[in-house]
């Protein structure tokens, strides 16, 4: 069992053994990848979240020296063939927090919801607990979390955990496919153990596990969750992209 808060916390360190690679193979194109499966055309097939939730009529990743972009696949050609003119002017980003140039131009070509914020990359070293273990059976996370299957256990591991009495109270996964060369976290705490650090704790040591394996750790959130932007400054993880994407209202309401 681990503590909940130990006297001492036991830290390890990770250190890329290619510290220039890590810094500058995190680009918006990888970013785009990651979450998203598309076709030839560069267009949106499903997300590669492990939800599965329907993917962005239109999403835009920036960069601060580059831009990528993609539309969903059953956009209307011509709709698209403008989004992507739109998007090929897109300057990098000079404030993360600012709408694209084209925002009012994309939102009237398709519609939708906006959402964005900050994409991150993980430090070249990385301070991690040792007080984390490794969770791979369904009855152990279906104590203080819901929503899980035993099917989706292989494709979002490691799940790395902070116990309590034997069981995952927070826990730091996979939320994209595990077998792709960047892997985005996926962060959950029970609610009685939020705001103890233990999101900070299994976040460090996953992507710590993921680095180890030869991939790439992204972290991502929106600009209103604040206790997501929370961990990434506890973490000193660095923004390298600011999302923007126009979500249909089946998204939106989880459908």
């Amino acid at each position: 069992m681990v503590s909940e808060r130990p006297a001492k916390e036991r830290l390890a360190y990770s250190r890329s053994r290619d510290s220039h690679n890590w810094v500058t193979r995190v680009t918006p194109d990888l970013q785009l990848s990651t979450m998203f499966v598309t076709d030839a055309r560069r267009r949106i097939m499903a997300s590669a979240e492990s939800n599965a939730r329907p993917a962005p009529l239109f999403v835009l990743i920036r960069g601060t020296s580059n831009v990528a972009w993609a539309v969903r696949h059953d956009v209307s050609d011509e709709i698209a063939n403008e989004l992507d003119r739109l998007a090929s002017e897109e300057p990098p980003v000079g404030d993360f927090q600012d709408p694209p140039l084209h925002a009012d131009a994309y939102v009237s070509l398709v519609g939708g919801w906006i959402t964005s914020g900050p994409g991150f990359k993980f430090p070249d070293e990385i301070a991690h607990s040792a007080d984390t273990t490794l969770v791979d059976r369904l009855d152990l996370l279906e104590r203080n979390f819901r929503g899980w299957i035993e099917a989706e256990i292989p494709w979002c591991s490691p799940i790395v955990a902070v116990m309590d009495d034997s069981y995952p109270v927070s826990v730091c996964f996979c939320a994209t496919r595990n077998s792709a060369p960047a892997v985005e976290a996926g962060v959950e705490t029970a609610a009685a153990f939020r705001g103890r650090g233990f999101a900070a704790r299994v976040t460090a040591a996953w992507a710590c596990a993921i680095r180890a394996s030869g991939r790439i750790p992204l972290y991502s959130t929106s600009w209103s969750n604040a206790a997501s932007l929370a961990v990434a400054r506890k973490l000193g993880l660095v923004q390298y992209a600011s999302d923007w994407s126009l979500v249909d209202n089946n998204r939106m309401q989880g459908g």
